[in-house]
C-alpha cells in the first residue's frame, strides 16, 4: 500500500491529510477516517492501512491542525494524566463540529480531483470524538456521504445544541454505531434519544452496545479490547462493502 500526504486548503489554513491507497493502482472508494482526541499517530495510521488493504482509499485528516504542536500525541497515553487532559481540552475545543464539517467539505472537494478516488459518495469512520464527526458528516454532507461508522463516539445525542442526532432527518447514509458499555460520553439516556431520532427519520442503521469500555478500538489505549475491536472492523467493513462498492 502507498501512503502520501496532501495539504488541503481550508478557511483557517492548511489541513494535512494522509492518503492510504490500496495496492493495484485502480481508483477505489473513499473512506474518511477521523481520529480520536489524541490525533493522528502510528496507531491510527495502522488502522487506516488496514482499511486501505480492504480496498479503500482512506483519507486521514489532521482535524486538530489548528492546535499546532498541541495536537501531537504523547509517547504513552494515560487518561488520568492531568497534563494530557488539559492538552486534550485545548485541542478539542478548537475542532468544533462546525469547523470540522467545513474542513470536511474542503477535503471532499479536494478528493474529487484525486486520481485514486473512485467518483461518487464516500464513507466515514471515526473514534471517540472522531465518532461524533463521522456521524455528523452524514448530517452535514448528506448528498456526499453514503455510509458512516461511529465507534465509541461521544456526544451523538447529548443536550448540546450541536449534537448530531438533532439533524437525523438529513441523513441519507447507512450507519453503524458501536457503543461502549457504561460510557459517560454516551449515556443510556443519550442512546434512547439517538435510537428514537434515527427510527423517526427512518435511517438505515445498526446500533449495538459492546461489552467493552470507551476507547476499546484503539490498541494504544489502556482500555483496548481485542474482541470488541474486531467486532467493529467486521461490521464497518460490511457496511462499506454494501454501500460503497459498485454493483456488479
Amino acid at each position: 500500500m502507498a501512503v502520501s500526504r496532501r495539504d488541503v486548503q481550508t478557511a483557517d489554513g492548511l489541513m494535512d491529510v494522509d492518503l492510504h491507497a490500496p495496492d493495484g493502482g485502480a481508483p477505489a472508494p473513499v473512506v474518511i477516517m477521523y481520529s480520536d482526541a489524541y490525533g493522528v499517530r502510528e496507531t491510527v495510521q495502522r488502522m487506516a492501512g488496514r482499511l486501505a488493504a480492504a480496498g479503500y482509499l482512506v483519507a486521514l485528516p489532521n482535524m486538530f491542525y489548528r492546535a499546532g504542536a498541541d495536537a501531537a500525541a504523547p509517547e504513552k497515553i494515560d487518561f488520568a494524566d492531568p497534563e494530557q487532559r488539559a492538552r486534550l481540552g485545548r485541542v478539542v475545543s478548537q475542532a468544533t463540529p462546525q469547523r470540522v464539517m467545513a474542513d470536511t467539505g474542503a477535503l471532499l472537494d479536494a478528493l474529487a480531483d484525486e486520481p485514486g478516488a473512485l467518483p461518487g459518495p464516500v464513507g466515514t469512520i471515526g473514534y471517540c470524538v472522531g465518532g461524533r464527526m463521522a456521524f455528523t458528516a452524514a448530517t452535514a454532507h448528506p448528498d456526499r456521504v453514503a455510509a458512516a461508522a461511529s465507534i465509541h463516539g461521544g456526544g451523538l445525542a447529548s443536550d448540546d445544541p450541536s449534537s448530531p442526532y438533532l439533524a437525523a432527518d438529513r441523513i441519507r447514509a447507512a450507519l453503524y454505531i458501536a457503543i461502549a458499555t457504561g460510557d459517560a460520553h454516551h449515556t443510556d439516556a443519550d442512546h434512547a434519544r439517538l435510537v428514537a431520532a434515527l427510527d423517526e427519520a427512518k435511517v438505515d442503521y445498526e446500533a449495538e452496545i459492546l461489552p467493552a469500555r470507551h476507547g476499546f478500538a484503539l490498541v494504544d489505549f489502556p482500555v483496548y479490547d481485542e474482541a470488541a475491536a474486531e467486532r467493529h472492523w467486521e461490521k464497518s467493513l460490511a457496511l462499506f462493502a454494501r454501500t460503497l462498492r459498485p454493483a456488479a
